[in-house]
This record gives structure tokens, C-alpha cells and sequence, in this order.
């Protein structure tokens, strides 16, 4: 496929921070990606949660479905608008890599945690997992990525004018031009990223019982796509009258996004992917009525879904556990694995603080809970 003049280019590529020679048979985004599925990051996110913990249910998603799933729909979206497919992959694939256990719970309190020592944001520790924490490599910690790849996981959210404290600093070393916006392609699987979060939670709502398809009719977008869903399969069971309107769900949301990216992409006519960079506003977005609408759903899964009583329950417990963990690993790190434990150095220091906090974001749901039960419960062996 020809790539558009705007697409991130090889030849123009800045390469990685620790040179390395290329490969015969795969482009630089190519092995960003190969080298993210098979870090032990990527493998952990099979057991991290979104919304409902891991015991809960094995249908509901983790955060390795959630991104296969953007990933999937932003390689989709990549094609159409013949930018590099594998760029836009790799940042799917990589963009919940600093999610801690928990979902949402654990995030929260690991920023409470972390608050005397400049707090916790997951997008930084994404790029300090990719650059720090994964140690793969003889050479170097961390993947090497590419400038491109690390670029576009510091501005998952757009252009950063105040960096988290690691971003900040890694920027320091390697100039990541966080005042501008990302190449096209991050931009892609950052809203891909919006596209699949708002379809998978409703589906793993009706799934869950926490709101039945009666409750979606008002939404925009969604109702119309209930509405379809229901002509196009008279007496269709639950179940597939649930896959049948996400599907809808999450069409709408593409097509719409198509249309608006190449109106703006027509309005600025950029020449490379440094004009994309340099545009005054992103180039990838929606219609100012689906984002809009975007809004309307996300107030509603709040109210109906990250707020219902069952959730709240479970997250209540998450969060606690958590703040748990940290406390009583930050004040005494000889309880840490031989590894971490030389890392962390005094207990109560910054340094101590900052090992504890990368040792518990990178644990699983499942993980998390049976350290917890190591260091407390007296009946359960260390």
C-alpha cells in the first residue's frame, strides 16, 4: 500500500537512542511491535482489569483484549487513511503497558501513594516500562524503541506543556518534542483507544447486569444502534442483540472519524508528518456532534457503571489493598524480592518509594492479592 506523504516515513526516521543495526526482514515499526508483544509487560496484561477484577468473570475484558481490540480497530482506521499500519499497532498494543492491577482503583491509589514523591500517571509509566523497566537486552534497559514509538506513548493524550515527572525527565536525555502533537498514526490509536473503551464497556455493562438494553435507547449513537440492531434481526436473542448494536456502535464511530480526519487533513494539506506535528490543532478527530456524543455515553458508564454499587464495592476493596501494599513495602523494603529489594535502598527514602510503586504496577490483579495475603496473613506462607 502507498503510504500517504503525511504517514511516518522510514528514511525519515530518528531512530533509536542506542543505535542498532536494521533488520533484513522487518521495518523499524515492525520490530517496535514484535518486541512489545514479547516483553513481559504485554504478557501481564492478560490478568489486569479494566472495570471488574479478574475473578470476576472470564468474559469480561482485560487490558491485553482492550488493546488487541484498539489495536484492531486503529490498524483498521490506519489503512483507510494510508498511514504506516505497523506504527499505529505497535502504540495500540503499548499504551496500557504502565496500567497497574486493578483498573482505575489501583491508579488512584498509587497516585495517593505517591503523592509526596511526584505521583503516579500511567502513561508515564508506560514510557518508563518501554525505556527503564523492561530488561531484555544486554545492551541497554528497556526496548529501544523507536522516536516515533516513544514519542507517541509520552502524547497518548495529546501535546504535554507540563510532563509528568518521568516524561520530564526522560525528555531531558531524549528530546521528545512534547509541545507539538504526535505523527498521525498516534493520533489514530489514541481515539481508537476512546472507540473501544466505550464499546467494550457497554457491552461488559449489559453483560453484567448493570444496565439492561432499555437504558441505552436515549444515547446518541448507541440508540440509533440498538434501534438498527433490532430491524435488522426481529426476536433476536440478547446476546446478539448486544454484539449486533456494539458492532454498529463502533462503525458509527469509525466512519465518523474518517470523514471528519480527511476533511481536516484536506483543510491543511500537510506535506510531511512534521506539519501533522506542527498543526495548530490534531488532524485525527471526531465531528464536534460525535464528540459530543462521545461525552453523553462516557457521563452515562460513569453514572450506570464505574459508579454502580457493585463496582464500587470492589473497587473500594482494590483501592485498599493497594494503599496496603504500598505502605507497608515503602516502610520496609527487606520485604521486597531479592531483585527489587537492592533497588529500593532505605525504607521511607524517594528511591524506596519509586521501586515500590514500579513493583506494584507491574503486578496482575491476581498477583497483587496473593502478595497482599503473603504479608499479612499469618496463615499463608511467604
Amino acid at each position: 500500500m502507498t503510504r500517504a506523504r503525511f504517514a511516518v516515513q522510514v528514511e525519515t526516521s530518528r531512530g533509536r537512542l542506542h543505535p542498532e543495526p536494521e533488520s533484513a526482514t522487518r521495518s523499524p515499526w515492525q520490530r517496535d511491535r514484535d518486541r512489545i508483544i514479547h516483553s513481559s509487560a504485554f504478557r501481564k496484561l492478560q490478568y489486569k482489569t479494566q472495570v471488574f477484577v479478574n475473578h470476576e468473570g472470564d468474559f469480561f475484558r482485560t487490558r491485553l483484549t482492550h488493546s488487541i481490540e484498539v489495536a484492531q480497530i486503529a490498524r483498521s482506521i490506519a489503512r483507510a487513511l494510508h498511514l504506516d499500519e505497523d506504527l499505529t499497532e505497535a502504540l495500540a498494543l503499548a499504551h496500557d503497558l504502565g496500567h497497574p492491577p486493578f483498573g482505575h482503583a489501583g491508579e488512584e491509589a498509587l497516585n495517593a501513594a505517591m503523592k509526596p514523591f511526584g505521583g503516579f500517571d500511567h502513561n508515564a509509566q508506560s514510557l518508563r516500562v518501554v525505556t527503564l523497566l523492561e530488561s531484555r537486552y544486554a545492551a541497554f534497559d528497556g526496548l529501544n524503541l523507536t522516536w516515533e514509538a516513544l514519542e507517541g506513548l509520552a502524547k497518548h493524550n495529546g501535546p504535554l506543556h507540563r510532563p509528568p515527572g518521568y516524561i520530564a525527565e526522560y525528555d531531558h536525555k531524549h528530546k521528545l518534542d512534547l509541545g507539538t502533537h504526535a505523527s498521525a498514526e498516534a493520533q489514530v490509536a489514541a481515539l481508537a483507544d476512546d472507540i473501544a473503551y466505550h464499546s467494550h464497556d457497554l457491552d461488559d455493562g449489559l453483560r453484567a447486569g448493570l444496565f439492561v438494553p432499555q437504558d441505552l435507547s436515549h444515547l446518541p449513537v448507541v440508540g440509533e444502534a440498538l434501534a438498527a440492531a433490532r430491524i435488522s434481526s426481529l426476536d433476536v436473542p440478547p446476546p446478539r442483540l448486544r454484539h449486533e448494536t456494539i458492532r454498529r456502535v463502533i462503525d458509527g464511530m469509525v466512519n465518523d472519524l474518517l470523514v471528519e480526519t480527511r476533511r481536516r487533513l484536506a483543510k491543511l494539506d500537510p506535506s510531511d508528518a512534521t506539519a501533522i506535528r506542527r498543526s495548530r490543532q490534531p488532524v485525527v478527530a471526531f465531528a464536534p456532534a460525535m464528540a459530543e456524543a462521545n461525552q453523553v455515553i462516557k457521563d452515562f458508564l460513569m453514572a450506570r457503571m464505574y459508579r454502580h454499587w457493585r463496582v464500587n464495592r470492589m473497587t473500594r476493596k482494590a483501592r485498599l489493598l493497594t494503599e496496603d501494599l504500598f505502605r507497608v513495602l515503602h516502610g520496609d523494603p527487606g520485604l521486597l524480592p531479592d531483585d527489587w529489594r537492592a533497588r529500593a535502598g532505605e525504607a521511607g527514602t524517594p528511591r524506596a518509594a519509586g521501586t515500590v510503586c514500579d513493583y506494584i504496577a507491574g503486578m496482575t490483579d491476581r498477583y497483587a492479592m496473593d502478595e497482599h495475603r503473603r504479608l499479612t496473613d499469618l496463615a499463608t506462607a511467604g
